[in-house]
C-alpha cells in the first residue's frame, strides 16, 4: 500500500465521517483513526501499523440443569449454534451501502432470497465507484444487516446465509 492509497483512504473517512478504519491483509495491518490531533491537524489521522495477533476465545458457561437460569442460557446457546451455522457477507471495503442498483429500481436481495456465488447482493460506494458485491456462497438470506444508503466499515457484516 503506497501513500496515495492511505491519502485516498484518509478522503473517504472524512467524507463519510468515519472515525476509524482498519484493513487487514495476510501479514499487513493498517489502523487509521481520527480525532486524535495527530498528524499535524486537529482531527487528522493517527497511523499504526502491527502484525495480527491471535485471538483468545473463551470457554461457554455450562448452567445447572433444571435452573430458569439454565433455561435461558440454553436457549441462547441453541440460538447462536443456530447463528453459528449460518455465514456471514462482510464488506470487502468501507463506503456506502445500496440494496438496488438505482433508487427506482427493486433491490437484489430479500430475506428469504435463495443466493449462489455469482448473485450480486449489494453495491457498495467507495470514492464515485459503485463496486457489485456477490454472495460468493450458496444458500438462502436470513437478514440483512445494515440499512440502505447507510456508511458501512471494512469487514462489517452486511447478510447473514443459511447455506443450502
Amino acid at each position: 500500500m503506497d501513500l496515495k492509497d492511505i491519502k485516498a483512504i484518509i478522503d473517504l473517512m472524512r467524507k463519510n465521517s468515519l472515525t476509524e478504519f482498519e484493513l487487514e491483509h495476510q501479514d499487513f495491518k493498517i489502523k487509521l483513526k481520527r480525532g486524535t490531533g495527530a498528524a499535524g491537524e486537529e482531527g487528522g489521522p493517527a497511523l499504526s501499523y502491527s502484525m495480527p495477533l491471535p485471538v483468545a476465545v473463551p470457554a461457554p458457561i455450562v448452567p445447572a440443569p433444571g435452573s430458569v437460569a439454565g433455561m435461558a442460557a440454553a436457549a441462547a446457546a441453541a440460538t447462536a449454534a443456530a447463528d453459528a451455522n449460518l455465514l456471514e457477507i462482510k464488506s470487502p471495503m468501507i463506503g456506502t451501502f445500496y440494496r438496488q442498483p438505482s433508487p427506482e429500481s427493486a433491490e437484489y436481495v430479500e430475506v428469504g432470497s435463495e443466493v449462489n456465488p455469482d448473485t450480486v447482493v449489494c453495491l457498495i460506494e467507495a470514492m464515485k465507484v459503485m463496486n457489485e458485491i456477490k454472495a460468493e456462497c450458496k444458500g438462502i438470506v436470513t437478514a440483512i444487516l445494515v440499512d440502505n444508503a447507510k456508511p458501512v466499515e471494512f469487514g462489517q457484516p452486511l447478510f447473514k446465509i443459511r447455506p443450502t
